[in-house]
């Protein structure tokens, strides 16, 4: 089941579920999907049994499916490919982590699908592009064992961690230069977790113009979504709705040779199998001073 939230044509953000090619929406008693992923199970089904009439897709606007009130939390380094290409790219030696390097983007950084990405080439001259699998957290949960993982997920979405990299290098930390605003689109919808089935088993991809630039599968994380949400969960609350980006695999282009960064107009599309493609455009302003 791919759950969505869309904006109809009085401009109201509404959830639903798509149902080829229309959206049958919840009723009024569930307004936002955030809502619905709260519900417990009895609840979604009665929420579900209740759905209004469809919509025609092309109809309506399709947003990103959550619009989070906390962080989104992401993993780095999680694909080795990954970890060896940033290291080369940066003269140092791999050290690979004993446990996942988690850093958060900001809620303002979350887009939808279709968007173009507004970004400010005063700010940075370096946006890169991340594929990501994102987990969507189903139940308030805390110390979740490793092999109950799967209990506390929702479905999983398509993420793109868009990296500002020097900024993140400047910072000397990643916060900043992964938060700037309109740098984490999300969707295009959550597929639920029963029918998107193992995390570890999905191709992962991401073009840039129509030419891939990423292509892996999940089975090369170096740490397992489960064993992601057991670190994550350790002495912290996770909540209905939020959101777990698991890392981006090799090809991203600050380490390619020369490297490589996004361009006013380039266009994206991340695609994960079982899920489905997410594309976004960048418009990128030329810095003030600049040559045109």
């Amino acid at each position: 089941m791919q759950f969505v939230t869309f904006a109809d044509e009085t401009g109201e953000r509404r959830p639903g579920v798509l149902a080829g090619e229309t959206i049958e929406p919840f009723g009024a008693g569930i307004p936002t999907l955030e809502a619905f992923i709260a519900l417990d199970p009895e609840g979604r089904r009665a929420a579900l049994a209740a759905r209004g009439a469809a919509l025609p897709l092309a109809g309506v606007t399709l947003l990103a499916p959550l619009a989070p009130r906390k962080n989104v939390f992401c993993v780095g380094r999680n694909y080795l490919a990954h970890a060896q290409e940033g290291a080369r790219a940066r003269g140092e030696q791999l050290d690979l982590p004993s446990v996942p390097t988690f850093f958060t983007k900001a809620p303002t950084a979350v887009v939808g699908p279709d968007v173009t990405l507004t970004l400010a080439g005063s700010l940075s001259a370096q946006y890169d592009w991340e594929a990501e699998l994102a987990v969507v957290i189903g139940t308030t949960c805390k110390d979740v064992a490793q092999a109950a993982a799967g209990e506390v997920i929702f479905g999983y979405t398509c993420l793109n961690d868009v990296t500002a990299r020097d900024l993140q290098r400047l910072h000397q930390q990643w916060f900043k230069g992964k938060s700037l605003d309109a740098t984490c689109p999300l969707g295009p919808w959550i597929v639920d977790a029963a029918e998107f089935g193992d995390p570890q088993h999905a191709d992962i991809a991401l073009r840039v113009n129509g030419v891939t630039r990423q292509s892996s599968n999940t089975q090369a994380m170096i740490f397992s979504v489960a064993r992601i949400i057991a670190e994550l969960s350790r002495g912290m609350t996770l909540e209905p709705g939020d959101i777990i980006a698991t890392g981006t695999p090799e090809g991203v282009g600050f380490a390619m040779q020369p490297p490589l960064f996004l361009k006013d107009g380039d266009v994206m599309e991340v695609e994960i199998a079982g899920i489905g493609r997410l594309r976004n455009s960048v418009a990128i302003s030329t810095p003030v001073g600049a040559a045109v």
